[in-house]
């Protein structure tokens, strides 16, 4: 039998994933009797919309589906295969290169894979491309988000490019809380953005992908193409809207508290964040033990006292080291900063 998970540092916690019952209760409270369940996807579509600045939304039951949706679109009004990206990007880590096998896309790496790319290294791409794909923010080295002005650069050399700026917002809900725009004035730099509703919002699953009427058009039609227009949608949407009720509003105390846990993980001195003072409520954590190490301390710590850890560690360059990602939300606010510092010396 599993252990007990009593208190969790992980932000989409297995103690979550097991409780049905909560979800079910919340929505109940959500929808009254006779609710219209076709009215609460499209509340939804129109709700992150108007967020976004966009004439239009899409509900996908994955951004995987989402994302590939976006970029064929870009493609076949371009007439090119090829999209610039971080090295790093979700798209080419975690969905088994689905936009070559199924739409046949190219990705064109852009910049260093440890580091955000720059201008000058967009400038080096001589080959036409569809589109531009920036995630915000860049979640495998930490979370880290290109300053305004370079963003603002960066999705102009797209457009002078006669290429598309497609937004990976996955976490744009966090990632607005450092730059000092709505979520809507972010968006407009972008010809489409998708956002996910079960991270930050901590939906059940789903995604939602924005943009001007005929691109949301034209993906309705490849979503259904890909399986994705689910008739019987609402209850992800409806998630997502207790979401945007109750966890948008808090996204900056949740950053305040990734600060705070940073600013004592930093001065314990056993491990280090990076960044080390973090954009958003996201950071990852840098420690002095191999990857297999972490995985077998988290284990013997929730066994011990029924409080889980990250166990997902990234091994590092040095197998003697490793890194973890800690990500702020509700499950996390219950941790003093100074006691997430002395829970991660136990990993070692």
């Amino acid at each position: 039998m599993a252990p007990e998970i009593r208190r969790s540092l992980v932000v989409h916690s297995r103690r979550l994933r097991r409780d049905p019952h909560a979800v079910l209760g919340a929505l109940l409270d959500r929808l009254p009797p006779g609710t219209d369940p076709d009215a609460v996807t499209a509340d939804l579509e129109e709700r992150v919309a108007a967020l976004l600045g966009k004439p239009a939304a899409l509900f996908f039951p994955s951004g995987t589906m989402a994302q590939q949706t976006a970029l064929r679109v870009h493609a076949d009004r371009t007439n090119r295969r090829t999209f610039a990206a971080h090295p790093q990007c979700h798209l080419a880590l975690w969905e088994e290169s689905g936009y070559n096998a199924v739409h046949g896309l190219r990705h064109k790496a852009v910049g260093d894979p440890q580091r955000l790319l720059t201008t000058a290294e967009l400038d080096e791409v001589r080959e036409p491309v569809a589109a531009l794909l920036l995630e915000l923010p860049q979640r495998e080295i930490g979370g880290v988000l290109p300053e305004w002005d370079d963003l603002v650069s960066q999705t102009r050399w797209a457009r002078d490019r006669g290429a598309a700026a497609h937004m990976d917002g996955a976490r744009l809900w966090e990632a607005q809380t450092y730059y000092e725009h709505p979520h809507a004035e972010i968006a407009a730099l972008f010809d489409t953005v998708y956002v996910s509703l079960y991270k930050g919002l901590e939906g059940v699953r789903g995604a939602v992908l924005a943009g001007d009427r005929d691109t949301i058009d034209t993906a309705s039609v490849w979503r259904k193409r890909l399986g994705g227009a689910i008739p019987d949608a609402w209850p992800l949407t409806a998630t997502a809207l207790i979401g945007l009720d109750e966890l948008l509003p808090r996204m900056v105390e949740f950053r305040d508290h990734a600060r705070a846990i940073a600013a004592a993980i930093n001065a314990d001195g056993y491990a280090r964040t990076h960044p080390e003072v973090p954009q958003t409520p996201m950071f990852h954590v840098h420690l002095p033990v191999p990857k297999e190490a972490v995985t077998a301390a988290a284990e013997r710590v929730l066994a011990e006292t029924g409080v889980e850890l990250p166990t997902h560690a990234r091994a590092a360059a040095d197998p003697s080291r490793c890194s973890i990602e800690i990500t702020v939300g509700i499950v996390t606010l219950e941790f003093a900063p100074r006691e997430v510092a002395e829970l991660l010396r136990r990993l070692r």
